[in-house]
């Protein structure tokens, strides 16, 4: 006989409920209102009636974040810029134990492959996060969603054919990857040309989100002459009251830059053949407001 509460049960399946949400929508704030709604639906449920707490509370956060995402691809907002996801906190402290499995959990909420999700479908993206990322059989999926197994696999094969022609293949060595973000931090701030040019990549690509509500490139920077000279140029203008933070950010390290205490920017690199391939430096501060406490 349990007795654990309804807010119990809730709170113990928080973590993959937002995981899912965020995966489906890339904005922690819409992640944190559907989880609320998903809490609101579980609070008023016959729960004698749920068998499974865990894939009722994951099915009703998929659609409430499926009918999310639809409402913002209806409304076909403007972005001024490049996008990319808002940056979100990802310590999978002991709750992930095995190393394969943590890698896939961070990979599915990296900023690449973020990045290419946008470009799904609804159904499409909720297919690939539940199958993906969290590993449910492609029965339940088609419970989830009211589909047939048969559309769900199609969707799903459609999902990772159009992920694999879009992202990127990088490293994920994670203590490769902390050493040459701190090395390439410290060539930044320096204004560091040769340093940084040491480091990046030939193509290598940065984006920066900015919103249009602070400075940043409005288009995407190629080559490593061209990012390598902007960021020497960003250096030499500097940050009021400019100190550092490293967190764990979409399942990889970053730095947090701050002014005073406020956020002002969060650098992150993506790393092949001991190159930085990708810089993802985001400056909407919309999307910094998280972190504040972080």
């Amino acid at each position: 006989m349990t007795t654990d509460t309804p807010t119990d049960v809730f709170e113990e399946h928080r973590p993959v409920l937002m995981g899912v949400a965020y995966r489906m929508l890339g904005r922690v704030a819409d992640a944190e209102d559907v989880v609320q709604d998903a809490w609101l639906r579980w609070s008023a449920a016959d729960r004698a009636e749920v068998r499974e707490p865990r894939a009722y509370l994951v099915r009703v956060t998929t659609r409430l974040a499926i009918d999310r995402l639809r409402q913002v691809k209806a409304r076909g907002e403007a972005y001024v810029g490049p996008w990319l996801p808002e940056p979100y906190v990802t310590d999978f402290g002991n709750t992930v134990p095995d190393t394969a499995e943590r890698a896939v959990l961070a990979d599915s909420v990296s900023l690449a492959v973020l990045v290419v999700l946008e470009s799904l479908s609804p159904l499409e993206r909720a297919v690939f996060v539940l199958r993906e990322a969290f590993g449910y059989p492609y029965a339940d999926i088609a419970a989830m969603l009211d589909r047939g197994e048969p559309a769900v696999r199609q969707l799903a094969g459609r999902a990772r054919r159009h992920v694999d022609e879009g992202r990127p293949r990088f490293e994920v060595d994670p203590a490769q990857r902390r050493d040459l973000t701190e090395r390439f931090l410290a060539a930044a701030a320096e204004g560091d040309l040769a340093g940084l040019m040491e480091m990046l990549a030939p193509d290598v690509r940065l984006i920066g989100d900015s919103g249009g509500k602070s400075q940043a490139p409005l288009r995407i920077l190629e080559t490593a002459d061209n990012v390598g000279r902007f960021l020497v140029a960003v250096a030499g203008k500097g940050v009021p009251e400019m100190s550092f933070r490293f967190l764990e950010l979409n399942g990889g390290p970053a730095v947090l830059i701050l002014s005073g205490d406020t956020p002002d920017s969060v650098l992150q690199v993506d790393v092949s053949a001991g190159r930085v391939r990708s810089v993802y430096i985001v400056r909407n501060p919309d999307k910094l407001r998280s972190l504040a406490s972080a």
